[in-house]
């Protein structure tokens, strides 16, 4: 008998995973044929602590200490740099607020990054405080306690078919028996709930594309921070000797294996390249990945208010990595009855209850 039964192998399955596992015996079920295949496996992999909503944030400064210490640690230097056009002073200033920057000048910034284009950035700012994750380790570091516990992480493994009598019964393949089932399937999580009879939460998958593209002027791009436009309207981000560049686009689609829109990439390139000197002249390769919010943008966590032992971990958007320390110990807390640490105001903001 499985005590919890994880459906989903991203970060969001991995963590509430390993979590759990310490209170019953866990199995994960990732329906592709590797884990974090969907948007785990296509993320920015930033962790800035003041990047999303006041619950968000919460998340995100109480997973700091396990991003930096736990098992060596997790995370790089990376920095962050904000570029505005002399028209976007308002939009410029409340970025710099809500993310807690150090306004700098346009000659500070083109020294750390020398192909900004004085011509067209006229508004600079400059966060020390934000790091690359080492995304794949803590994805496998998650599943390995999952083993370690006695519990079990398998691929290709897609439901097919949910029932419940004495105990919830799932068919991926095999049919598989557990006392309590995990909703960390991302995009699909709402799909996972109406094939168990339970109510959907309103999760909305957005499609974010990505392009990679060689480093600017042959510069080595290793120590630049991440780039990213007033307003997020692009952003640009060094990765093994390139660049990332993506449009922020946050089109809303179905679930679904995601691919760029040339379009939309066309313009986010365009965005980029306005204010750098380096012109783009071809892509090494693109893609897109889905981050699905639910209604209120943060994300969703604990037993469902109708289904004591149907529990959401879901709604992680652009944030499930970073927040992922903290949001699958509260999950944790939350299912076993331990007090979290996180105060209980944010709590109530992260449990399902709040969108019935």
């Amino acid at each position: 008998m499985i005590d919890f039964l994880v459906i989903g192998g991203g970060i969001a399955g991995l963590s509430a995973g390993a979590r759990l596992s310490a209170h019953g015996k866990v199995t994960v079920l990732e329906a592709e044929e590797a884990l974090g295949y969907h948007a785990s496996g296509r993320s920015a992999a930033l962790f800035e602590a003041a990047y999303g909503k006041p619950a968000v944030v919460a998340l995100n400064r109480a997973s700091a200490d396990y991003h930096h210490t736990a098992n060596g640690g997790y995370l790089t230097p990376r920095g962050l740099m904000l570029l505005g056009r002399s028209d976007q002073v308002a939009e410029y200033n409340a970025d710099v607020a809500d993310m807690d920057m150090t306004p700098i000048s346009v000659d500070e910034a083109r020294a750390m990054v020398p192909i900004l284009n004085p011509e067209t950035v006229a508004l600079a700012a400059h966060h020390h405080e934000a790091w690359d994750i080492d995304t794949d380790r803590l994805m496998q570091d998650f599943a390995r306690v999952i083993r370690a516990n006695g519990g079990a992480v398998l691929t290709r493994r897609r439901v097919t078919r949910i029932s419940r009598g004495a105990v919830w019964q799932a068919e991926a393949g095999d049919v598989f028996e557990a006392r309590n089932i995990v909703n960390a399937a991302g995009a699909w999580a709402d799909q996972v709930a109406v094939m168990a009879g339970v109510s959907p939460i309103g999760l909305q998958p957005y499609r974010r594309s990505m392009a990679r593209i060689p480093a600017p002027g042959d510069h080595d791009v290793s120590g630049w921070p991440m780039l990213m436009g007033v307003g997020e309207t692009w952003y640009a981000k060094p990765d093994a000797g390139k660049l990332i560049v993506s449009p922020a686009d946050a089109d809303p689609v179905e679930p679904q294996d995601a691919w760029a829109d040339d379009m939309v990439l066309a313009e986010g390139l365009a965005r980029y390249q306005e204010m750098v000197t380096e012109e783009v002249t071809r892509m090494d390769s693109n893609w897109a990945g889905l981050r699905s919010f639910a209604p209120d943008r943060v994300l969703v966590l604990g037993p469902d208010p109708d289904q004591r032992d149907f529990i959401w971990c879901a709604g992680q958007g652009g944030y499930g990595f970073q927040t992922s320390p903290a949001a699958s110990q509260l999950l944790c807390d939350v299912v076993t009855g331990a007090a979290p640490e996180i105060e209980a105001g944010v709590v109530a903001q992260l449990r399902p209850e709040r969108l019935r």
